[in-house]
C-alpha cells in the first residue's frame, strides 16, 4: 500500500477492516477512509450496491484530484529546481568573474588570433593617398585661398567658413592642414590637441523619429536596441553624443554641406548659435533617484557643442540656404589651370619616382581640371607601363600611356573649343559657365539676300532658349539703329555650335558681333572671346560668374577677353596669362575683334 493510504487507514481505525475476507468490512473501511469517520461501525447489507456507486464517484473524484495535485507538486518542484540551478550558475558566474576577470576562452582566443592575423596582412597605400597634399606648399593654384582661410582660422575670432568651388582643387585638405598649422599658436583658440572630425554632407540623413542622428546625437530609449543593459533593465534613458560634441574645442568639416536635408540644417544651426546640444525623452523622469548623475546633467543642462563649423561645397553660393550664408564667411578655391595641372602632375610624378616624357603633363591637362582627376590619369598610365617588359630600373611614363589610360576611361577633352589663329566672316567665340568651369561657346552666323525682298528671316537654334532668341532680336534692333541695317533683307542663319542652352543674357554682344561680321563680311579675330549683355542702347551690361568665364577663356589659349565695364570690380588682382580689356559699348567691341 502506498505510505499515504496507510497513514489513512490507521487515523480511521480501517487497517483490520482492510485485511479482511469480508466484502463488507473492506466497504466498511473504505467508508471510513472517504467520509473520514471513524465511528461508522456498520452497514446495511439491502444498501450495499447503491454504496458501492457512491463510494466509486468519491474514489474517481479523490484520484482526479490527487493526480492534479501530484502534477502541480512536480511542476512546482520543478520550477523549484530550475530557479535553484540558475541561482547557483550565476553564483560561480559571479564568483568566477572576481578570480578570473577575464571570459576568454578557445573560441574567442581563435578569433583574436585571426584579427591579429589580419592586421598583419596590409596591402600597399593608395597611390591617390600617397599622391594628396601633406602641405600647404603642395597645394596648387589656390594661395588666395589659402591665405584667405588661414587669416579666418587664426584668431581670437574665427568665424564659421563656407567653401566654395569645383571638386578635386583641395578644400578638404587645406581645411584640415590650415588647423594643424594653426593648432597650438599664440594668436589661436584651438589648442593643440583640437579635434578635426569630418563627415559627409551626403550620409548625413534626418530620422523624424529621433531615434538616430550621427550628427547631432540621439536618446535610446530603454524599449529600443541600443540602450546599455543595466540602463534598459532600470527603464533609464541613455543619451548618445553626435558628432557636434566630439568636435567641441575644434573644428567639424561638412563636406558637400549643400546636400545635407534642409531640417537637418536647421536643427544644426541651432546647436551653432546656442553652442549646446540638448536631449529630450519621454521616458526621462527628473525625479528618479536611479539615474546616474551625467545622465541627469545631459538631459537637464545640455551637453558642450562649442566648435568652428567648415563647410565645403560644390553647389554655387545662390544655392547655399540663407541661413547658413548669414552666419558663415565665404572663402572661393580656384578653378585649377592649364599650368596648375602641370604642376600638380609633375609634382606627382615625383613623389611617385617615375620619369614622364615630355608633353605628358599637356595631355593630362587637356582631358581634366581637376587636381584629383590629373592624379587617376597619372596613376593608371603608371600602373601600364609598369606592366610592360622593360629592364629600365624607373618607369617611365609616355604619352602613348597616357592616351592609353584615357581611352580606358573613356575621357574626352574638357575643352573643345580652342582659340585660333586669323580672322573669320561671321564666327566668335562667347563665354559661359556651368557650375564653377567656363566654356567657349563657338557662335557663326551666314547671311544671304532674301528670296523675297523685305521679307527674310532669321533662323535661330531652337535649344538655345528663350533668353538668346531674345538677344538675337536685341541685336538686330541695335545693327538697324547704329549702321542703318535693316536685318529683313537678308535670309539670316545663326548657329550656336553644339546646341548649347544659353541661361542668360550674357551671350548678346557676342551674337551681334557674329551678325554684324556676316552682314558686313567683315572677318573677327578668332583668338578674342566677349562676355556681356547687349542692352537695346548698344551698352555693355554686366554678367556673372566672370571670373570662371575669363579662367575658361584662358584655359581653351585666349589672348584677349573682352568684358563689361561694370565688372571690373569682380575680378580678383591676381589673374595672369590673358589681357583683359573693358567695353562700354558695342562700338568698342567692334574696334577690338573686327577686322576692317
Amino acid at each position: 500500500m502506498a505510505p499515504r493510504l496507510i497513514l489513512k487507514a490507521s487515523k480511521m481505525n480501517a487497517i483490520d477492516l482492510m485485511g479482511s475476507e469480508l466484502i463488507s468490512d473492506r466497504v466498511l473501511a473504505l467508508l471510513r477512509i472517504l467520509a473520514q469517520d471513524p465511528s461508522i461501525s456498520s452497514l446495511d447489507e439491502e444498501n450495499i450496491p447503491d454504496l458501492m456507486d457512491q463510494l466509486e464517484a468519491q474514489l474517481a473524484e479523490v484520484y482526479a484530484r490527487q493526480m492534479v495535485e501530484d502534477r502541480l507538486e512536480q511542476m512546482i518542484q520543478d520550477k523549484i529546481d530550475q530557479k535553484y540551478s540558475e541561482y547557483i550558475r550565476d553564483i560561480k558566474l559571479e564568483i568566477l568573474k572576481e578570480q578570473k576577470p577575464s571570459s576568454e576562452n578557445a573560441w574567442t582566443l581563435k578569433k583574436l588570433g585571426r584579427l591579429e592575423k589580419m592586421e598583419c596582412t596590409t596591402l600597399a597605400r593608395s597611390a591617390l593617398e600617397i599622391l594628396r597634399p601633406s602641405s600647404l606648399d603642395e597645394v596648387i593654384g589656390q594661395e588666395s585661398a589659402v591665405k584667405s582661410l588661414l587669416a579666418k582660422l587664426n584668431t581670437p575670432y574665427p568665424q564659421h567658413i563656407l567653401l566654395y568651388g569645383p571638386p578635386g582643387v583641395g578644400k578638404t585638405t587645406c581645411a584640415r592642414l590650415v588647423l594643424e598649422m594653426v593648432r597650438g599658436r599664440q594668436k589661436s583658440i584651438f589648442s593643440a590637441d583640437a579635434p578635426f572630425v569630418e563627415v559627409d554632407g551626403t550620409t548625413l540623413r534626418w530620422d523624424p523619429r529621433e531615434s538616430t542622428n550621427p550628427l547631432l546625437g540621439s536618446v535610446h530609449d530603454p524599449i529600443y536596441q541600443g540602450a546599455r543593459k543595466e540602463l534598459a533593465e532600470e527603464g533609464i534613458p541613455e543619451p548618445k553624443l553626435g558628432l557636434v560634441s566630439e568636435a567641441h574645442g575644434g573644428i567639424l568639416f561638412i563636406d558637400e554641406i549643400g546636400d545635407m536635408e534642409p531640417i537637418l540644417q536647421s536643427k544644426l544651426l541651432k546647436v551653432m548659435e546656442d553652442k549646446r546640444v540638448y536631449f529630450e525623452s519621454s521616458y526621462y523622469d527628473p525625479h528618479d533617484e536611479r539615474i546616474p548623475r551625467y545622465i541627469k546633467q545631459m538631459f537637464e543642462q545640455g551637453v558642450p557643442a562649442d566648435f568652428v563649423l567648415i563647410g565645403a561645397t560644390t553647389r554655387n553660393r545662390e544655392e547655399i540656404t540663407p541661413a547658413f550664408r548669414s552666419r558663415c564667411m565665404e572663402v572661393f578655391f580656384e578653378p585649377l589651370s592649364s599650368e596648375n595641372i602641370k604642376q600638380i602632375v609633375r609634382m606627382s610624378a615625383r613623389k611617385l619616382k617615375i620619369f614622364i616624357d615630355y608633353g605628358v603633363e599637356d595631355i593630362i591637362a587637356e582631358y581634366t581640371s581637376e587636381g584629383r582627376g590629373a592624379n587617376k590619369i597619372l596613376v593608371d598610365a603608371y600602373a601600364i607601363a609598369l606592366n610592360e617588359e622593360t629592364a629600365a630600373a624607373r618607369v617611365k611614363v609616355k604619352a602613348e600611356h597616357i592616351y592609353e589610360a584615357i581611352q580606358n576611361s573613356r575621357l574626352a577633352p574638357h575643352t573643345w573649343n580652342k582659340a585660333g589663329r586669323g580672322a573669320e566672316i561671321g564666327r566668335i567665340f562667347a563665354l559661359g559657365a556651368w557650375g564653377y568651369h567656363g566654356t567657349l561657346m563657338e557662335m557663326e552666323a551666314v547671311a544671304f539676300p532674301a528670296e523675297n525682298p523685305g521679307e527674310g528671316k532669321i533662323r535661330f537654334n531652337d535649344t538655345a532658349g528663350s533668353m538668346a532668341r531674345d538677344s538675337v532680336f536685341n541685336a538686330a534692333s541695335v545693327l538697324r539703329k547704329e549702321c542703318g541695317v535693316n536685318l529683313n533683307i537678308y535670309d539670316l542663319h545663326i548657329n550656336i555650335v553644339g546646341g548649347a542652352r544659353v541661361d542668360g543674357p550674357s551671350a548678346g554682344a557676342a551674337i551681334y558681333l557674329a551678325i554684324y561680321s556676316a552682314v558686313k563680311q567683315i572677318p573677327i579675330r578668332q583668338d578674342i572671346a566677349i562676355t556681356g549683355e547687349l542692352s537695346l542702347q548698344g551698352k555693355i551690361k554686366p554678367v556673372g560668374a566672370l571670373y570662371e568665364k575669363i579662367c575658361g577663356a584662358r584655359q581653351a589659349g585666349m589672348q584677349k577677353v573682352l568684358i563689361p565695364y561694370e565688372n571690373l570690380k569682380d575680378i580678383p588682382i591676381n589673374i595672369e596669362g590673358i589681357e583683359l580689356i573693358p567695353i562700354e559699348n558695342i562700338g568698342q567691341a567692334r574696334q577690338h575683334v573686327c577686322i576692317e
